[in-house]
């Protein structure tokens, strides 16, 4: 409590609801910025707010904070005003409460914390996601700091237990911070911020996280890392599944959130390998390639690149589907180099890969890092018919009250590839599974499609796979970046996938992918056509160019012939999550 008064209100004992000082401190603050830094607040202020008020920031809420802060002071002692606080404040990653803050992050009683620790999370109350001592731990640390000090300066605790606290950083980090829901939750805190920008009552959060599939899926990931991985040096890995909206099913970002709050799924880029293989092979089927084209299997030299297959083996003459389906790694260079490199970073871009891609010939063979969000959010428009999502979890954040605080809009995308392209890219990568290196992805007789990948040396082994529900992407490696035992895409990242898909699936019925085959042999798809013309030209881009950017500027990209991007709609409508 001590250190929560420090920082949070040092004339609690004396005040009697309002701080006359403080207001006039943070008046004069406000005025000296030109605009609000400082709010004057004292703790029975915030605790009316938590009680009776909702979160905004008006002159008429400020009068009605003061007015219930002197009725708390008429109707309950300072300790049973603390205690109300203190139980009702929110410290971030689902805690509520200063007690079970302190299991969340220390796994210990609040009344067993030391110096260092409740002046961590003391520090959280100002802002829970700007000061985690997981995600920030700088900040937290720098913060915690500021507490022990205040503590000092106003003599709750002695100049030697402020130095004693100051010089032990290893008191003041949450190494054993464990929260129930794990890697999502914080995942989920980082988005708050931008979604609710004052939430210091207690909040309601509605998400698309299916808790059973959840917890199936952290214990999936550990069980096969535990077996296969440890027999092959594989000691981490990851894992995360999306609705073809872009809702977040499932998020694991490691083996063990106690060991490593680390979130893998969103923070760890790394080289794909042959996962990238897809947006290669779908800048060659928009520049007029077939899944029916033949290409010769062969060795193939850049300069003083050798790029080479993964057994050092040519096939000779293969069509485009079994060049994909086998992941022939010359195939791929040699398609990178018809259409240009600068081709597939666009397409990478345009479907949702966020993260810079090197342009030269060897974003072929995926060596430019990615996360495993993007790269699995980036195959999602193979699976609902050519349109790029932002994944998101979050819904609805309602207050305690039932006051609405957010609710999520549609992104407003629209399709980015053509119909035509969709079909051919899903007849090869459904190649992949039936015939190729994911052939033990198949479950049931579900529609499957999907990429494999392996990075140099194996340190690296991907698989992101979908059907016409779902799209999953597994990682398996070593966060040190040493190589496994030769662990590749098709082998414990496909199990994991199976392993969870198949529990994704429960209850729904078989369907196809949006794909088909005429009488004519000519590839077509359902659903809305985004027509490009005859030929490979932009044809009817004109238009919907037009209805996102108007008519100067989309006759300006026309005359470039430039297909829009993942960029280019999330500038338009914003970035929902």
């Amino acid at each position: 409590p001590n250190a929560v008064i420090a920082i949070e209100d040092r004339r609690f004992r004396g005040h009697f609801g309002i701080d006359p000082i403080g207001l006039f401190r943070a008046a004069a603050a406000n005025a000296t910025a030109g605009r609000l830094v400082q709010g004057g607040s004292t703790i029975t202020q915030q605790l009316a707010k938590n009680l009776f008020l909702t979160p905004e920031r008006t002159i008429q809420r400020k009068l009605q904070e003061a007015v219930l802060a002197i009725w708390l002071e008429s109707q309950f002692s300072k300790d049973e005003i603390l205690q109300l606080y203190l139980n009702r404040v929110y410290f971030g990653a689902g805690a509520t409460g200063i007690e079970k803050a302190a299991v969340a992050y220390y796994r210990k009683s609040a009344r067993e914390l030391s110096l260092g620790e409740a002046a961590i999370l003391a520090g959280l109350l100002r802002a829970p996601a700007t000061y985690s001592p997981i995600n920030h731990p700088d900040a937290a640390a720098g913060r915690a700091k500021l507490v022990i000090a205040a503590m000092a300066d106003v003599g709750l605790i002695t100049k030697k237990e402020a130095e004693t606290a100051l010089a032990s950083p290893g008191e003041i980090a949450a190494s054993n911070y464990v929260p129930s829901t794990q890697h999502i939750v914080d995942w989920l805190n980082e988005q708050l911020p931008d979604l609710v920008k004052h939430y210091s009552q207690s909040i309601i959060i509605e998400t698309t996280i299916d808790a059973k599939l959840q917890s199936f899926a952290e214990r999936a990931l550990r069980k096969r890392l535990n077996e296969d991985g440890k027999k092959l040096a594989a000691s981490e890995g990851a894992l995360v599944i999306l609705d073809t909206s872009g809702a977040i099913k499932a998020m694991v970002g490691g083996k063990s959130y106690r060991r490593s709050q680390f979130n893998r799924v969103t923070k760890a880029k790394r080289q794909p390998g042959s996962a990238f293989k897809p947006f290669v092979y779908l800048a060659a089927i928009e520049a007029g390639f077939t899944p029916e084209t033949i290409e010769v299997d062969e060795p193939v030299r850049l300069g003083s690149w050798v790029p080479e297959n993964y057994k050092q083996q040519y096939m000779g003459p293969v069509t485009l589907r079994k060049a994909l389906a086998l992941s022939l790694n010359t195939v791929a260079v040699k398609l990178s180099s018809y259409v240009g490199p600068p081709a597939v970073v666009e397409a990478a871009h345009r479907l949702g890969i966020l993260s810079p891609l090197g342009k030269d010939a060897s974003i072929a063979l995926g060596t430019s890092e990615v996360t495993l969000l993007e790269l699995t959010d980036a195959m999602v428009p193979f699976a609902n018919g050519g349109t790029p999502v932002v994944p998101f979890a979050i819904t609805r954040i309602r207050s305690r009250d039932g006051v609405l605080l957010y609710e999520r809009a549609g992104d407003g995308f629209q399709p980015v590839v053509t119909s035509q392209a969709i079909a051919a890219m899903n007849d090869m990568l459904r190649a992949v599974v039936t015939e190729g290196t994911a052939r033990r992805a198949q479950f049931g007789s579900f529609d499957i499609a999907g990429k494999t990948g392996t990075s140099q040396n194996y340190r690296d082994a991907w698989f992101v796979g979908y059907t016409p529900y779902y799209v999953a992407g597994v990682w398996v490696g070593n966060d040190d970046n040493s190589p496994t035992r030769k662990v590749t895409g098709g082998s414990i990242p496909t199990a994991i996938w199976k392993d969870v898909m198949e529990v994704a699936h429960e209850g729904l019925d078989p369907a196809p992918l949006p794909y088909s085959t005429g009488s004519d042999g000519d590839y077509f798809a359902y659903g809305d056509e985004f027509d490009t013309g005859p030929d490979g030209d932009n044809g009817g881009l004109l238009s919907a160019l037009e209805s996102l950017f108007g008519t100067e500027k989309a006759e300006k990209k026309e005359k470039k012939k430039k297909r829009p991007t993942a960029f280019d709609w999330r500038e338009k409508v914003g970035e929902s999550r």
